[in-house]
């Protein structure tokens, strides 16, 4: 009889520290530079690491998402990224689930993104708007961009306090 070795991943969803910047920044600039997503510095991460959440498998990090907040009815979900090799094992809407849950707690009452994968977010109940139905505040962090004013994202919103 050969015996089988079963080893459990100790997996984790937890708000991100000091420690997890650099391996953020890895992360969303491995998908910036196939220009699967925008690019982030690591001093833009530093400054917002607490907007952050992450998901690590045996103390790794997988992926990442940040909740933004705009204005007292306003927030957005930006950076969202999981390694190719964990994608759609639903760690994805684990990430996206954590900022909703965040956004009902600070009785946040709608959220946005601005994204190249409209269909995954579509999954998680955020429905596609028209860019010039959301507040021209969010677009403060755009005329900063170097893909500024024809990026591609595609906007979406999600109502929390339905």
């Amino acid at each position: 009889m050969s015996s089988v070795d079963i080893t459990e991943k100790k997996q984790m969803l937890r708000k991100a520290t000091i420690e997890d910047v650099e391996k953020i920044y890895k992360l969303i600039n491995s998908f910036a530079s196939k220009d699967e997503m925008l690019p982030r510095s690591l001093s833009e991460l530093y400054e917002n690491v607490r907007d952050f959440y992450v998901f690590t498998e045996d103390a790794q990090l997988i992926g990442c998402a940040a909740l933004h907040i705009f204005w007292k009815d306003l927030a957005e979900i930006k950076s969202l990224a999981v390694q190719a090799s964990h994608q759609r094992m639903g760690i994805g809407k684990k990430l996206v689930s954590a900022c909703i849950q965040e956004a009902l707690e600070l009785r946040i009452d709608k959220m946005f993104v601005l994204t190249y994968s409209p269909e995954f977010f579509e999954k998680c109940g955020f429905c596609r708007v028209e860019k010039a139905t959301l507040p021209q505040k969010i677009w403060s962090e755009c005329v900063k961009c170097h893909k500024f004013p024809d990026c591609g994202e595609i906007p979406l919103i999600f109502e929390v306090n339905k």
